[in-house]
C-alpha cells in the first residue's frame, strides 16, 4: 500500500513513520528545501510523548527536551493568580510536560524515516494514483481548500504574537497576563529559554528593532523576568505572526481517500500549548487506522475511523485554546477574571 503526503512538518513526518513502520510506501511532499531551522518550544504532554513511544522515539525525545518547570501565571503587576504544578501532572499522568525546540523534534522525526521519504522543493504530483493521500500542508492547507472550499479558512483574533530562544537559562516557567496582553517563558535545554509575547495589534512584520522597542514600551516595566528576557533578545531572531484559527469547524477531516491532520484539520491559537501535540496524535492515529488496510473498501473504513477518533477532542480542544485566549488577554473586568481564576486554581 502506498501513502503520499502533502507536508512534512510534524503531523506529515509523524504520519510517515506510523505508516513506515506498519509497512507502507511512503512519500512526503515538502516545499521548502529543508527541514525548518527555526521556530520556538513546544509543550510535549504526556499523550504525545506515548504517541512518540509508539514510534519507537520517545526516549530519545526526552532526551533532547527539558522537563517544564514550575511556575506561576501572574498578573502585570505582580500578583499570583495560579501554580503550574508540574508534580501534580506527574502524578495524573506518569510524567511530566517535556519541553522541545521545534527543530528538534522535526529532526527527531526526520531521521526515524528511511532516505528519500522526503522530497524537498517538491510539490505533490496532480496525478496522485496512491492508496491514501493525507494533507499535512499547515494552517493554509491548499488540500483543506480543494475538499471543501475556501469557507472553511483562518480567522484572525486580532493579536500577533512574538516568539523566541534566549541563549540564556531563566530559572522556572511563567506566564504574565495584563489588559489585552500577556507575556510567556519557559526553560529549553542547552542554557536557553523560549519565551513569547502577545500584543493586540495588526501582524504584518516591521523592522526588527523597532519591534523590539513596542515590545519593551508595553512590557518594560512588567514583572521579572520579562523585561530582562526582552532586553537580552536579538532582535534579528524574533518570529512574528498574527494569531488565527480554523473556522467554522470542519465537518469531516476526510473525503474520498484523502485525509487531512494537524493545522491543516484543526488550525488553532496557541493558548493550550497543544497544537504540535495534537499533530502528533492525528499522524500517529491515522496511521494506527490505516495500518491493517489492504483494499479500498479497508481504506475508506480506516479513514472513517480516523475521523471518529480525532475530529470531536481536537475540534474542543481548539474551541477551549480560543477561548483561554480571550480570557488570558482580556481587555475589561480583568479583576473579574482575576478571580475566577484564582478560584479555579484553587479547585
Amino acid at each position: 500500500m502506498e501513502a503520499r503526503i502533502v507536508g512534512g512538518g510534524i503531523g506529515g513526518l509523524a504520519a510517515a513513520a506510523g505508516l513506515t513502520l506498519a509497512g507502507w510506501r511512503v512519500h512526503v511532499y515538502e516545499r521548502a528545501d529543508a527541514l525548518a531551522d527555526d521556530g520556538t518550544g513546544l509543550g510535549m504532554w504526556p499523550r504525545a510523548l506515548r504517541a512518540l513511544d509508539a514510534l519507537g522515539l520517545g526516549d530519545e525525545l526526552r532526551r533532547r527536551a527539558a522537563p517544564q518547570q514550575p511556575g506561576v501565571i501572574r498578573t502585570c503587576d505582580g500578583r499570583t493568580l495560579a501554580t503550574i504544578d508540574t508534580e501534580r501532572i506527574r502524578r495524573r499522568a506518569g510524567e511530566t510536560v517535556h519541553v522541545v525546540a521545534r527543530p528538534d523534534l522535526l529532526a527527531l522525526l526526520f531521521e526515524s524515516l528511511p532516505g528519500g521519504t522526503v522530497h524537498f522543493g517538491e510539490q505533490a504530483p496532480d496525478d496522485v494514483d496512491a492508496d491514501v493521500v493525507i494533507g499535512a500542508d499547515g494552517a493554509r492547507s491548499a488540500v483543506r481548500r480543494r475538499l471543501f472550499g475556501a469557507r472553511y479558512g483562518l480567522r484572525d483574533t486580532g493579536k500577533t504574537v512574538w516568539r523566541g530562544v534566549l541563549d540564556v537559562r531563566v530559572e522556572g516557567a511563567g506566564e504574565v497576563w495584563g489588559p489585552g496582553a500577556k507575556f510567556g517563558y519557559t526553560p529549553l535545554t542547552g542554557g536557553r529559554t523560549n519565551f513569547y509575547a502577545v500584543l493586540p495589534v495588526a501582524s504584518p512584520a516591521g523592522d526588527p528593532v523597532r519591534e523590539r522597542e513596542l515590545l519593551l514600551g508595553h512590557f518594560g516595566r512588567w514583572p521579572e523576568p520579562v523585561p530582562s528576557i526582552l532586553r537580552q533578545a536579538d532582535p534579528a531572531r524574533l518570529l512574528r505572526h498574527g494569531l488565527r484559527y480554523l473556522g467554522p469547524k470542519l465537518p469531516s477531516y476526510v473525503s474520498g481517500h484523502t485525509a487531512l491532520i494537524g493545522d491543516a484539520a484543526h488550525a488553532m491559537t496557541p493558548d493550550l500549548g497543544q497544537g504540535a501535540c495534537q499533530a502528533l496524535i492525528d499522524g500517529l492515529t491515522l496511521a494506527r487506522c490505516l495500518a491493517p488496510a489492504s483494499t479500498g473498501d479497508d481504506i475508506a473504513t480506516a479513514l472513517r475511523d480516523y475521523d471518529r477518533h480525532r475530529r470531536g477532542p481536537t475540534q474542543r480542544i481548539a474551541t477551549a485554546a480560543h477561548l483561554v485566549g480571550r480570557l488570558s488577554t482580556a481587555r475589561r473586568a480583568t479583576r473579574v477574571r482575576d478571580v475566577l481564576v484564582r478560584a479555579a486554581a484553587a479547585v
